[in-house]
């Protein structure tokens, strides 16, 4: 096994965070870990991290009502993903997809991502389709529903994209019955291009999907949505599951038609169930995987060569930070994504579109800061050090 992470001498690095009583307490930082770069031998595992989006900050609109992208920063970030070895699942909730991003802006977005994947070798992408053009407000019948994710899913088939079936807000507000789901999925997946995958997105992630698949019980929505997915397994490459339950998960993937994939959504417990057991594993597709791609790079890596321990070395630390980076209220997980970016030097500012850096309290991104360290997740502990400075004086808190 080569060595995947090299460990250079001790710098001492200080810094002030915020703590319990109002206070600030010196943190001393570790040294980041140095991970190799990804070798070109194929993985075991299929890999997308949902990617986010860069804020313009040069622009003079209203940024709590404008969808404001800067473009070149957002498409380099995705070659950066691709470079590593991941692939890149385009305009889901990560990219704040019905949390400031919307259609028309969503479908510029996979346009441009569609044209730089061209520019990749082997380059693996699949973008999110919705329906989340149609207004929250008025009552949609189901036809309306197919309409809306017909809308989508045609531009996106039209680029040469694949695509990501998202679960629709408007359909648990009007589904009356499991039926309604029945008659929904078997609409779409009859008439897709290509092999797409289903997303289930938990009600943590967004409380306008509670009950969905027609119950607000889990395990009467798990018989639905297995029995959508079974049927129609010819026309689906994977599910997606993001409920933030290992054994649901796990119980599902064993239950799965052997042609269809499990993509753990589980930013909770992604490391145990991507390594799997004597009866398979879970390929993934996480949001998290923005947030540390250089470690998901190498611990896949890892992975694919057989050495476990080495997976786990990596990986396992930074479950920590993702299990804080998506605590409740989990929707609100994005803030530490792109924090994360910019602390890593991923990009160069800490705005979000809708004003969404606001969304998670200093105390919370401060323990972002201590996780990500503990991760070895900081490449440069000096620009991480400063940035943070930065975001604390903001908030009146200079040391």
């Amino acid at each position: 096994m080569r060595d995947a992470v090299n460990e250079p001498t001790l710098i001492a690095r200080y810094i002030d965070l915020p703590a319990a009583g109002r206070t600030l307490c010196r943190f001393q930082l570790s040294e980041p870990r140095r991970f190799a770069p990804i070798q070109k031998q194929p993985l075991n595992r299929i890999a997308y991290s949902a990617a986010h989006v860069v804020a313009d900050v040069w622009t003079t609109g209203t940024p709590a009502l404008d969808c404001a992208i800067d473009w070149d920063a957002t498409i380099s970030y995705r070659k950066r993903l691709w470079s590593l070895g991941l692939g890149v699942a385009e305009a889901m909730d990560t990219a704040q997809r019905g949390m400031g991003m919307d259609w028309p802006t969503s479908l510029e977005l996979i346009r441009r991502s569609i044209g730089a994947s061209h520019d990749m070798p082997g380059a693996v992408l699949a973008c999110g389709a919705g329906t989340d053009h149609l207004d929250p407000l008025a009552a949609h019948s189901l036809e309306a529903i197919i309409a809306a994710y017909e809308h989508q899913v045609a531009p996106i088939e039209a680029l040469g994209g694949r695509i990501i079936l998202m679960a629709s807000r408007a359909l648990a507000r009007y589904a009356r019955s499991e039926d309604d789901y029945h008659h929904v999925y078997d609409a779409i997946l009859r008439q897709l291009e290509n092999p797409v995958i289903i997303h289930w997105l938990g009600d943590m992630f967004d409380p306008a999907l509670a009950g969905y698949w027609g119950s607000s019980n889990l395990d009467v929505a798990s018989e639905i949505f297995l029995q959508i997915v079974n049927r129609h397994a010819d026309r689906i490459d994977g599910v997606k599951v993001s409920l933030l339950d290992k054994d649901r998960e796990i119980a599902l993937r064993r239950r799965l038609d052997p042609r269809v994939r499990m993509y753990t959504g589980d930013d909770f417990n992604y490391a145990e169930l991507i390594a799997g057991d004597e009866h398979g594993h879970s390929d993934a597709l996480l949001g998290i995987f923005d947030a540390i791609a250089p470690a998901a790079s190498a611990a896949l890596a890892a992975l694919a060569e057989g050495d476990e321990k080495t997976f786990h070395d990596i990986l396992s630390p930074t479950v920590p930070l993702s299990r804080h980076m998506f605590a409740s209220p989990t929707r609100f997980y994005k803030t530490g994504v792109v924090f994360m970016a910019y602390l890593t030097g991923a990009q160069d500012h800490f705005t979000m579109i809708g004003g969404q850096q606001s969304a998670r309290s200093i105390s919370h991104l401060a323990e972002i800061f201590r996780l990500a360290d503990r991760a070895g997740l900081l490449p440069d502990p000096e620009l991480a050090v400063s940035r943070m400075q930065a975001v604390l004086a903001v908030h009146g808190m200079s040391s």
